[in-house]
């Protein structure tokens, strides 16, 4: 697949360097903490714990109509593949400071997170929407017309990689500002390299699920998705191409920031 280089200034690769040392060498020490750091469903804090509860208390202001999607989406049997609504939101606060115009999202399952991006885009404003299940996209297309945003989400039904590579046919590349990546877990690294080559200078990337339920503190031989996020994890800290922040939100999220 083809992969944008970028030229970075010295200073900046090597400062990147560092930061990435030092991370390494939190994670290390982590290690030695009890395994319900890293262990739980949603990362450093349990679904149920009461100080998630808090967070959510004190700093989530969800949209009626995105309630009301998350409450239809944990009712489905599949539903805890939902990103968490304190995520959600932090996805869309970055969109918005952005001033993002043109967004990627890899993996729309009912569409939660979809709908919260697109609430914040400007009216011309669109997220291109790859996912290769309709089932679930339709729990959410009603909501996003009754939010008035239907017009905002272009919904591709279609390996997700095609889709990248369509865009980058058609001379897109370097034309959006901001991706989300939440989809089969194996192919990540082929998801994050097409999407660095559509985002513009300056954009970001978000890559969900990088804890992988604490299971990429010891990768096992047999678990595909946690070596090849894993794997990214290491290649992410080392890439030059970008900035970038860890952060134990949901399932803990990667934010990489082209350079």
């Amino acid at each position: 697949s083809k992969i944008c280089l970028l030229s970075v200034p010295k200073e900046v690769a090597v400062g990147t360097a560092m930061l990435g040392v030092a991370f390494v060498t939190g994670m290390l020490a982590g290690k030695r903490y009890p395994s319900f750091i890293f262990g739980t469903p949603s990362g450093m804090i349990g679904r149920n714990s009461p100080l998630r509860q808090y967070i959510l208390d004190h700093s989530l202001r969800e949209h009626p109509i995105l309630k009301k999607l998350r409450l239809l989406t944990a009712d489905h049997p599949w539903g805890r593949m939902m990103v968490s609504c304190e995520q959600a939101q932090l996805m869309a606060n970055l969109v918005k400071l952005i001033k993002a115009k043109k967004v990627l999202e890899i993996g729309v399952f009912t569409g939660y997170n979809a709908l919260s991006m697109a609430l914040v885009l400007p009216d011309n404003g669109r997220v291109i929407a790859c996912d290769i299940n309709e089932d679930y996209a339709k729990i959410g297309r009603p909501l996003w017309k009754e939010a008035g945003v239907e017009h905002k989400i272009d919904l591709r039904i279609k390996p997700a990689i095609q889709t990248l590579d369509e865009l980058l046919a058609n001379g897109e590349a370097e034309t959006f500002d901001f991706a989300f990546i939440d989809a089969d877990k194996e192919s990540y690294n082929e998801y994050y390299e097409k999407c660095l080559c559509l985002i513009k200078k300056g954009g970001i990337i978000a890559i969900d699920n990088v804890f992988w339920n604490g299971k990429v503190l010891k990768p096992r031989k047999d678990d595909l998705a946690a070596q090849s996020i894993h794997r990214l994890n290491e290649k992410l800290l080392r890439d030059a191409r970008v900035n970038i922040s860890m952060l134990p939100v949901g399932d803990g999220v990667t934010l990489a920031f082209k350079l």
